[in-house]
């Protein structure tokens, strides 16, 4: 990831109130879960 990414990350990290790691946690899970990769809980 470049710095300008990184510094776009950051900033929508901060204006959602998540650290960066959770920010990419939510971005991930949120891909996951739109491409139908995660398995349905009970």
């Amino acid at each position: 990831m470049d710095e300008e990414q990184y510094k776009l990350l950051e900033k929508w990290a901060a204006d959602e109130f998540r650290s960066v790691n959770g920010q990419l946690e939510y971005i991930l899970h949120k891909a996951l879960k739109d491409a139908g990769r995660l398995k349905k809980s009970k």
